[in-house]
């Protein structure tokens, strides 16, 4: 159902891009918008697992250095026939982790210092195999090309100042506020709906690679409070990366908000275990 829902919302982003570009100045418009939406993807996708690690200062970590840490990693890639990735230590106290790279050839699995002291061993196996499954679902790539449609659209929508709010004007003022405000706020709202429907994803699947529900349940339940009493120094446009959100404790509403509300995902964790359905 996450599946389908994520692909319905991909389609109605591309819509509403492919509509502003439409608007902006007819065919020419349209392919303004593909090219300018395909070269914000392309530096997107070679590139974003290089800048958000930078960003962090994560510092890689390997067999000897992190032995714990690199055989859970390994033994839950292996167990979801998935290669050994990168492996990197955040040097942060605030709970939290997060997976990037472009495919599962070229992945990276980060966590926070924070979230080693925090967790027992079943709960970061929980957290680990929920990053994994972002990997395996390939959620990375779909968080960027979702991220970079929107913010490419939000720059035609500037745009559309200069050409008058479309190619004859026949809108008037009131296309122009529609190209300004209202699609860049929809694209937005589309950009976070198909986070959160990920964000269910990966905590069915990594509960299910991981064989305990409970374990990620009760892993998100600390890492809530531990983000609440340590705050991250977090870049809003990377807060959908990681597992919780590291900005919850300026959260917004849930219709802007990156992750699902926490209640609802250990809710849905915890009927997995009961059920025995995973």
């Amino acid at each position: 159902m996450n599946i389908v829902k994520t692909v319905l919302l991909m389609g109605l982003m591309m819509g509403l891009f492919l509509w502003v570009g439409e608007r902006m100045g007819g065919q020419q418009g349209m392919i303004i918008a593909l090219v300018l939406a395909a070269g914000m993807n392309m530096v997107s996708y070679w590139y974003s697992d290089k800048i958000v690690l930078a960003m962090y200062r994560a510092q890689p970590v390997d067999a000897a250095s992190a032995p714990g840490l690199y055989r859970l990693v390994a033994d839950l890639a292996q167990r979801d026939n998935l290669p050994v990735p990168k492996i990197y230590i955040l040097p942060d106290d605030s709970p939290n982790a997060f997976a990037t790279g472009r495919d599962p050839q070229h992945a990276a699995v980060a966590v926070t210092a924070g979230i080693m002291r925090l967790l027992n061993d079943e709960e970061l196996a929980g957290v680990i195999a929920h990053e994994l499954s972002h990997v395996a679902n390939r959620d990375i790539l779909i968080s960027a090309v979702a991220a970079t449609l929107a913010g490419a659209l939000m720059v035609l929508a500037r745009m559309s100042l200069f050409f008058g709010g479309g190619r004859d004007r026949r809108g008037g003022g009131l296309e122009v506020l529609v190209l300004l405000i209202v699609a860049p706020i929809a694209a937005m709202l589309i950009q976070m709906a198909i986070s959160r429907s990920r964000e269910y994803q990966a905590d069915a699947s990594g509960a299910k690679l991981s064989g305990n529900p409970r374990g990620l349940a009760s892993a998100l339940r600390k890492l809530e409070r531990g983000v609440e009493n340590v705050p991250m120094e977090a870049q809003p446009q990377t807060a959908h990366m990681f597992i919780v959100n590291p900005l919850s404790g300026r959260s917004m509403m849930g219709l802007f908000s990156t992750h699902p509300p926490m209640e609802q995902r250990i809710a849905r964790l915890e009927e997995m275990a009961r059920t025995g359905q995973y």
